[in-house]
């Protein structure tokens, strides 16, 4: 009887995020995603605007809240669009009433987009359903957990932009 060689281990599992399975509040964040999406369609089919018509809103919004100019080529940028998608989409906010077209500049030649009272009023429509059902499930914590929670959210966002830029090779 000959004695078999031992079995060598099994190597250990590299260290780090890839190791086991996502953490459960990955998972919550996925389901988050999803419903919002899901929410985002829904306001947004009821009000005969697509996606990126909510989207391309939603940075205007958020430029516009820190006194940043936004053109054509903001939009363009921020959204991964094509120049002629860019300019089909600025048109349909316009034609809608949504947005409006300024010239600015010495020379004139800077186009700017700017929100219309119209766009606020319909987005705060669209959305006051969703922000008074999370009003209501934030109600339950207490600031401190609130502050939590916004920290974690904010460092949530940026690990997923940075991982955006990672994946489209524009890592900076």
């Amino acid at each position: 009887m000959t004695d078999a060689p031992a079995a060598s281990p099994a190597p250990a599992p590299a260290p780090g995020p890839q190791a086991g399975p996502p953490h459960p509040l990955v998972r919550l964040l996925q389901e988050f995603t999803l419903e919002a999406n899901r929410y985002v369609d829904a306001a947004g089919g009821r009000n005969d605007m697509h996606r990126t018509d909510l989207n391309a809103l939603a940075v205007i919004m958020r430029h516009s809240a820190k006194d940043q100019v936004v053109t054509p080529g903001t939009l363009r940028k921020e959204l991964n669009l094509s120049s002629p998608a860019t300019t089909a989409l600025i048109d349909r906010l316009c034609g809608s009433g949504h947005l409006v077209r300024e010239r600015q500049g010495q020379d004139r030649r800077q186009v700017q987009l700017r929100m219309t009272d119209k766009a606020y009023r319909d987005g705060s429509a669209m959305f006051l359903p969703l922000a008074r059902h999370m009003g209501t499930a934030m109600a339950g914590f207490s600031a401190e957990e609130l502050e939590t929670v916004t920290r974690f959210m904010n460092s949530v966002i940026d690990a997923t932009i940075r991982a955006g830029q990672e994946a489209s090779g524009k890592a900076p």
